[in-house]
């Protein structure tokens, strides 16, 4: 069985350990070394995220020399607190919102697929806040505080497994085992890594379920995440995950690009296979939630006993998705989520139902509430804090699931379950960094930059098409027969499927069964649709009469009302509700709500 020991600054002065010093870069042929800026630069394997730590300096600082190892009699260190400050000096300002570190990366070759032991040592002088350890592609390893004048010792299951990474379409390689320290001053001082024989959680699903990378000078709500890469800060050293789960798949295309064959390449019996599906299978007219979607989840949940694999269904994480027409929560995934549970009953299979406990985590918080848990501007993707959460619901259901469960695996299963890390809560404001003036970086995206024929006079249905990527709604190709005018097959029906999903239609806007989704729309038409997307993803202001109150429509006049305390809409009064929009007005007007 292998086994590697390293020791950080100093000479081991035995055959069995390896001495580690600042200039040690992880290079292939070495088999061991820091992961830095000038190696993610070099080997071009590294620039792929699922076999680089998924950690990546934000773009306009890749060609900058961050990470610079030193050393003292504790063993190696970064000081990230001190490369943080000159950044900011630079810039001439402090980075908004939360505190931003530099992580440290070290590296090991491992012979083979499997799973491994690591227990890395730190000895720290001064006390350490908030100490975060990820192992392999950003899993969460530990979180917690390590008191100055102390040795602090952690153990940690990690799998080794090769990858389809994103946007590639062949199978890669994975013989590494990558360990990453976050803190003020991140340090190393032993580190031990062991081949060892356990059962493994292989995770499928989609985006929110991913590992994510994450950008750096890294801070926790500004960084995507799923819960599978937090799901190891709450199973016990017993056990091993690895997560397959990727962006865009479904409950087919998740065999079809490969991704299945992997865990069918490696799995054995006594694993654990966790399916979580629906956020893009709804989008597909093949896959309903009693059409392709059972079908193919109990295809999976067969196939998985018949290599002696135990099959876990998740219910779809919840979206933070309110109808903007009444404020009422907007449950895209609750017949997906309800499939999924009849499937797991009709099979004997434990379900754990994310769906349920995520949604009621939503619902008490409120629109505004859970935002800090989701990615800045984004309804459906979690951030850390909010995937280390969910992580901690999927826990909680696992072992109410499974405890009790006739099958021994599955109370295996139940008992490597634990309380996690304590509680993380976001801390203070989350905001995306700003590329500091002079430094080169990819243009800024341009909302709406693809609207063309500006001139021309809009109609409803591309009103309603700017507006749901202005408010970066759930798209949807299905469509649900909602107005008699408006068929399935037309370019359109999706629009109209998703606005009315997100309550942008007002009833007044209809007429016998008719929507009119080519009909030009009016300004008064426009405010009516935009205030209800505006509303389902910020708090309007309280209603106030206003100069256009005898200018609109009654029904119209708390949408006008809101667009004018906005400064959506001529302060004078002097807008002509009645006037048919045109298109290039209309992207201006999305772009002025800044939602």
């Amino acid at each position: 069985m292998f086994r590697r020991n390293f020791l950080f600054g100093e000479d081991s002065g035995t055959a069995n350990v390896i001495g580690v010093w600042p200039e040690d870069l992880y290079q292939p042929g070495k088999g061991y070394g820091f992961l830095v800026e000038q190696n993610r630069r070099e080997q071009e394997l590294l620039w792929i995220t699922e076999l680089n730590s998924g950690f990546e300096p934000l773009c306009w600082y890749q060609d900058r020399d961050l990470t610079r190892i030193e050393e003292d009699s504790q063993g190696l260190f970064l000081s990230s607190d001190a490369v943080v400050s000159r950044l900011e000096e630079e810039a001439g300002a402090a980075f908004l919102g939360e505190h931003r570190r530099i992580p440290l990366t070290f590296v090991v070759d491992v012979p083979r697929q499997g799973n491994y032991k690591l227990t890395v040592t730190i000895r720290a002088d001064e006390p350490m806040r908030d100490v975060m350890l990820f192992t392999g592609r950003r899993r969460l390893a530990y979180r917690g505080d390590i008191p100055g004048g102390t040795v602090f010792r952690h153990t940690m299951t990690v799998n080794v497994c090769d990858i389809v990474p994103r946007g590639q379409t062949r199978i890669y390689s994975d013989t590494t085992v990558d360990l990453t320290v976050v803190a003020d001053r991140p340090r190393i001082s032993s580190l031990s890594v062991e081949e060892i024989s356990c059962p493994t959680v292989y995770i499928a699903g989609d985006s929110t379920v991913t590992d994510q990378s994450a950008e750096y000078p890294y801070a926790p709500g500004t960084s995507y995440a799923g819960w599978g890469q937090m799901l190891t800060a709450y199973l016990d050293g017993r056990i091993a995950v690895s997560n397959h789960a990727h962006s865009g798949l479904t409950t087919e295309s998740f065999r079809r690009e490969g991704h299945y064959a992997v865990i069918e390449q490696y799995c054995r019996p006594g694993d654990f296979l966790f399916f979580q599906f629906g956020h893009n299978d709804q989008k597909l007219s093949h896959l309903t939630a009693r059409g392709g979607y059972l079908e193919n989840l109990l295809r999976y949940v067969g196939e998985c006993r018949e290599r002696g694999v135990y099959p876990v269904l998740v219910t779809p994480l919840a979206r933070n998705s309110w109808k903007g027409n009444d404020g009422s929560y907007n449950d895209l995934l609750a017949e997906y989520a309800r499939i999924c549970v009849e499937a797991g009953r009709q099979e004997n299979v434990p379900v754990l139902d994310l769906h349920g406990r995520s949604m009621a985590f939503i619902k008490e918080k409120g629109l505004e509430g859970a935002k800090p848990y989701f990615y800045p501007d984004d309804f459906t993707h979690s951030n850390d804090y909010g995937a280390y959460y969910m992580a901690g619901l999927l826990a909680r259901e696992l072992k109410d699931a499974c405890q009790g469960h006739t099958d021994l695996a599955y109370r295996f299963l139940a008992g490597c379950v634990t309380d996690g890390y304590g509680p993380w809560e976001p801390a203070g404001t989350i905001a995306q960094p700003v590329r500091p003036k002079g430094l080169a970086g990819p243009p800024d995206t341009q909302l709406l930059s693809e609207v063309d024929r500006l001139q021309e006079p809009a109609d409803r249905a591309a009103a309603l098409e700017m507006l749901i990527k202005t408010a970066r709604f759930f798209p949807t190709n299905v469509y649900n027969d909602a107005f008699e005018d408006v068929v399935g097959h037309e370019w359109y029906a999706g629009i109209v499927e998703c606005a009315c999903q997100n309550g942008m239609i007002d009833p007044a806007l209809v007429a016998e069964g008719k929507f009119f989704p080519l009909q030009p729309v009016t300004m008064e038409e426009f405010l009516v649709f935009a205030m209800n997307g505006y509303r389902s993803r910020k708090t309007l202001p309280e209603e106030q009469p206003c100069i256009y109150d005898e200018k609109c429509r009654d029904f119209a006049r708390p949408y006008v009302r809101a667009a004018y305390a906005l400064g959506l809409v001529a302060a004078d009064g002097s807008e002509d509700l009645g006037r048919v929009a045109t298109r290039g007005e209309l992207v201006a007007f999305c772009r002025k709500m800044g939602i």
